[in-house]
């Protein structure tokens, strides 16, 4: 493991914003925090909800959160931003799709998207990560935007180097 030297308990009052630059030089900003934050922490539910304040906080996207797999559905994790849909059937909108694919989906218009929930009227796109464990899918990260065309390729190579950095932890 690698040691940040900063206590993780006050990493949350620590955190180093960085805006006006690329959105790649805000990603390389945010992930060693991210790690920093989460080393030594081995409860789940508290890392999930400090990577989904962490990359609110970077980013202000509309929308940031978890869904974890709990028996047929997807129910609402650790997130921040307005109230949100609570559970997600497999193969629904773009989180259950997500899950049902186990891949990663980019959305640039969530209208265009057949099947999608409208959580939030505000939300333009979206881009959804499966976190898979063993080869299952036991969750998905989703963000949303209130741009259309706000995600792309970086973001996803991205947010799947901070899924691996949380899943093994």
């Amino acid at each position: 493991m690698i040691n940040f030297g900063l206590n993780a308990l006050n990493m949350a009052e620590d955190l180093t914003i960085t805006r006006n630059t690329s959105k790649e030089e805000q990603y390389q900003s945010i992930i060693p925090q991210i790690e920093a934050l989460l080393y030594g922490e081995t409860d789940f539910i508290a890392n999930l909800a400090n990577v989904a304040a962490a990359l609110k906080e970077q980013f202000n996207w509309f929308w940031v959160g978890f869904y974890l797999v709990k028996h047929d559905e997807l129910v609402l994790g650790p997130f921040q931003g307005p109230v949100a849909c609570t559970r997600i059937k497999k193969g629904k909108g773009v989180c259950g799709t997500s899950w049902a694919q186990a891949a990663t989906i980019v959305v640039p218009d969530v209208d265009a998207f057949p099947g999608h929930i409208a959580c939030a009227s505000a939300s333009k796109s979206e881009i959804v990560l499966p976190l898979i464990v063993n080869n299952e899918v036991i969750g998905v990260l989703d963000v949303d935007s209130e741009v259309l065309n706000k995600f792309d390729d970086t973001d996803k190579a991205y947010l799947e180097q901070v899924i691996s950095i949380l899943l093994n932890r």
